[in-house]
């Protein structure tokens, strides 16, 4: 394996911040279930101060780790968007963010958000996405902090979360799941679900307002029906909680799997992600934080 080290430097106001040494580690590509991508990592061995880093936890199940085809695009990377590695290193932003099927992970929307977050908040301030989801889990099983995929959901959260707290301030969830859960006993018991789980991630966080941004299932299911029904739980619950927010999917397409979000798909997602944070939260994060 091949070292090579890389100077980042951040421009801000005309001025040249560097952002101590970014690390490459040169590895030989490898194939997704999509493309073959380079695992070049950059990584950050200085970090901002804390309070400029906005960190955001993705969770959920495959739509959130993404399953899109990783294209040149989504593989660049920007010195304010930040991730990490599976061995918890800071690293700059590209997909795949998520590393826990790493034989069938790809384009998610994380990125596409991260980048269009810091079009709009404070020059100075970087965002730090830290991956969760896991492909295939049903929200009970995160509720019962069962281990699936060889991860245990929520104890994996919570850890992620006190690690996002070491090196900036938890601003908020972006949640997709419910695929798992699109048949008559999940569409049953879904808000029951959500708003014990929820609670769970705002406990571990610490702030019982802390943001929840939520996409709604694809158009495209060959069960139209029950994901139909699925949305319609999801947007009834996001209703009844002025910290959350759900947007809608229905123009998105898919891969051609009839499950999974295509690439450019996920990076709308990602946009619209952003857009609802922006509209709706982005005032309470700008102020001090008055949570642990």
């Amino acid at each position: 394996m091949k070292r090579v080290t890389v100077l980042c430097f951040v421009f801000i106001s005309g001025s040249i911040m560097m952002l101590g040494a970014c690390t490459a580690l040169k590895h030989k590509e490898v194939k997704s279930t999509t493309a073959t991508v380079s695992k070049t990592e950059h990584k950050i061995n200085k970090m901002p101060d804390k309070s400029k880093v906005w960190v955001f936890l993705l969770a959920g199940q495959s739509n959130m780790a993404g399953r899109g085809v990783v294209e040149p695009q989504d593989t660049i990377t920007t010195s304010h968007v930040l991730t990490i590695n599976k061995k918890n290193e800071i690293i700059l932003a590209k997909n795949p963010l998520h590393f826990y099927s790493p034989e069938i992970d790809g384009t998610g929307c994380g990125l596409t958000f991260g980048k269009e977050l810091i079009k709009h908040i404070p020059k100075n301030v970087y965002v730090l996405l830290l991956p969760t989801a896991v492909g295939g889990s049903s929200i009970k099983q995160w509720v019962n902090d069962s281990v699936f995929r060889k991860v245990k959901l929520l104890t994996n959260f919570k850890a992620k979360v006190d690690l996002g707290k070491k090196y900036g301030v938890v601003k908020g969830i972006l949640w997709h799941q419910g695929e798992s859960d699109a048949n008559p006993e999940g569409i049953l018991h879904r808000k029951e679900y959500m708003s014990r789980l929820f609670t769970e991630f705002r406990n571990a966080v610490g702030n019982n307002e802390l943001p929840i941004l939520m996409g709604e299932l694809g158009s495209y299911s060959k069960d139209k029906d029950l994901w139909n029904q699925m949305n319609e739980q999801i947007r009834q619950y996001a209703a009844s909680d002025k910290y959350s927010s759900v947007f809608s999917t229905a123009d998105l397409v898919q891969k051609g799997d009839y499950l999974h979000f295509d690439s450019a798909s996920q990076r709308e997602m990602g946009k619209r992600f952003a857009e609802d944070f922006i509209k709706k939260f982005k005032n309470a994060a700008v102020a001090p934080t008055k949570h642990r």
